[in-house]
């Protein structure tokens, strides 16, 4: 492991975006991945037929269906970096059931899409964001989606929407037969568009609670439709053969894996993006539908985050901002993992909007001239 090197450790490597995403950041010559997968014969044979240099990478145990797996794979890469600290997490893997009309549940009785989703990455940032924040410009990223973020067009028309309700199933421990974060009947396209929403709402704290006093970069981004993607693996035949076909020809949003690699490349190497709490996407950021360039020579469908286009900070949804909810779905995630957070620094960012509003709500009663409502805050 070249100490000139960046250490990145990527979930979910042996196809689709993680896989391409391993294949830029070796190309790159400047980072030493670690690999995380359930699979580790899977992606020892993926990596001999890419021939992926041996010495750039290491292939490590991770299955996100147990939390106990998780801690075994951290405990395992702290004992192999030893001192070095970690200076990229890519939080990649992902599984999409929409075809389920029950439930599946992981080895700790949790569904599994909110589990492997979300849960166990939450999970891994927690264990790892004390030895990130000693790392010179360290990145987290949690890989996000329209579909988790309600002001695109694909989030915002493509029903059932993501809503994570009063987050009664997620209040009251998840375990089965609590399937869904909001305490309601299992839908298997809702319960993945719950968990992104979560993902995004993850990077949302993380960014006001310790930015400031880690340095830690804290991102997500939207990949755009990698329609030939493993992830959909459980559709059925007629949807995987046209579906690619209808994204590419209709909607505009298909995005090769190749390509998408290349997006998530760019948010880990790119000095444009060390800029934290930040939703990156392309081409629009699918916030309209596409439409024909009259100027792009090649005829491709342009703005609903699909091929082509460069780098843009795009808006997150109301419902990923709500602080009530985002705060709670915090609360809820840390109690079902088992973990507690650092203190934050000494002004963190949730302490300064705190102060602010504090100020505010003192001058608003000073002038007033309530003198017990402004002990009462003091």
């Amino acid at each position: 492991m070249p100490s000139s090197k960046k250490l990145c450790v990527i979930t979910g490597t042996t196809s689709g975006l993680g896989l391409e995403t391993l294949r830029e950041l070796l190309n790159t010559g400047k980072y030493y991945v670690i690999c995380a997968n359930r699979d580790v014969e899977k992606m020892e044979d993926v990596a001999k037929k890419n021939n992926f240099n041996p010495n750039d990478f290491t292939i490590m145990k991770c299955d996100l269906g147990s939390f106990q797996s998780v801690k075994d794979f951290v405990f395992n890469l702290k004992s192999f970096k030893s001192n070095r600290p970690l200076d990229r997490l890519v939080c990649n893997a992902a599984v999409y059931q929409p075809a389920l009309s029950v439930p599946k549940f992981t080895d700790d009785n949790i569904e599994q899409q909110l589990q492997i989703n979300h849960l166990s990455h939450f999970l891994l940032c927690n264990l790892l964001i004390n030895d990130m924040a000693k790392a010179k410009d360290a990145r987290m990223i949690i890989v996000g989606s329209i579909t988790g973020n309600d002001n695109t067009v694909g989030g915002g028309t493509v029903y059932p929407l993501a809503d994570l309700g009063d987050l009664k199933g997620l209040a009251e421990g998840a375990k089965d037969p609590i399937c869904m974060i909001d305490g309601g009947v299992f839908t298997g396209a809702k319960g993945y568009k719950d968990a992104k929403l979560c993902n995004m709402q993850t990077i949302v704290e993380l960014h006001r609670r310790y930015h400031k006093s880690t340095g830690i970069t804290f991102s997500t981004m939207y990949p755009g439709c990698i329609a030939t993607t493993q992830l959909f693996r459980e559709k059925r035949q007629w949807f995987k053969k046209l579906f690619p076909l209808f994204m590419k020809y209709v909607t505009g949003g298909f995005v090769s894996e190749n390509e998408a690699g290349q997006r998530l490349a760019e948010v880990v190497d790119s000095p444009v993006c060390a800029k934290s709490g930040v939703y990156w996407a392309w081409n629009g950021g699918a916030k309209t539908v596409a439409y024909l360039d009259i100027n792009n020579k090649n005829g491709i469908l342009t703005g609903a985050g699909g091929a082509g286009g460069s780098i843009i900070m795009n808006d997150f949804s109301d419902k990923i901002l709500d602080r009530t909810k985002s705060s709670l779905m915090w609360d809820y995630s840390s109690n079902i993992v088992g973990v507690k957070w650092p203190q934050p620094g000494p002004e963190s960012l949730i302490e300064q909007e705190e102060r602010m509003l504090k100020i505010k709500q003192l001058a608003e009663v000073k002038k007033s001239g309530k003198k017990s409502a402004e002990k009462a805050l003091v």
